[in-house]
């Protein structure tokens, strides 16, 4: 007997500006399928990795063993829950006390209410220096302009069906890039 073993997906880099505008879900007709969003910029991902400031943690309810989080970036806030099934993770969000530097590779999420929202569900969170943090946002930079670039040429499907649900305004993203990036000017003169 033979049995399929299926290949972790790779998390991606992804501003918080561009998340929380994610509101696409893809989903193959399989019960096992992964579930992917599709940002604005046309990145189809299910895992994601970030570096930012822990803002907050808190306990959900007292003894639910569900904790609430909150990562900034230099574009905005990713919010997350960590639970029971993210062992790991837990025992490593109780030793730290925000606010602190954290990167973190997560899973995707995506709530379908009155209205979208995506959140992380981590699977690994560990304190970072500033020069993580430096790196990320270079490095995230650099992935966001190359989604833009796919954009503008509408490379393929994903880019082509982003701009079509979403109306995705490209310079919104060029600015962001831009705070980002002028965000280690602010942080070198401290």
């Amino acid at each position: 007997m033979r049995i399929a073993m299926r290949k972790r997906e790779i998390a991606r880099r992804m501003f918080a500006h561009e998340f929380n505008r994610s509101t696409y879900k893809i989903q193959d007709e399989g019960e096992k399928s992964p579930v992917y969003v599709l940002s604005p910029l046309g990145l189809r991902c299910n895992r994601i990795f970030i570096v930012g400031a822990l803002l907050e943690k808190e306990e959900v309810r007292a003894d639910s063993g569900i904790w609430r989080i909150r990562i900034s970036d230099p574009t905005g806030v990713f919010s997350g829950f960590i639970g029971r099934y993210q062992p790991e993770a837990l025992e490593s969000l109780l030793e730290i006390d925000p606010p602190e530097l954290v990167a973190i590779t997560a899973k995707v999420r995506v709530f379908e209410g009155e209205r979208t929202m995506v959140f992380i569900r981590p699977e690994n969170i560990s304190t970072v220096t500033s020069d993580v943090r430096d790196y990320w946002i270079v490095e995230t930079a650099k992935g966001t302009i190359e989604r833009i670039r796919k954009m503008e040429k509408e490379e393929d499907e994903d880019t082509k069906l982003a701009r079509q649900i979403y109306s995705t305004e490209l310079e919104e993203y060029k600015n962001i890039i831009k705070q980002a990036l002028l965000s280690l000017k602010k942080f070198e003169a401290i």
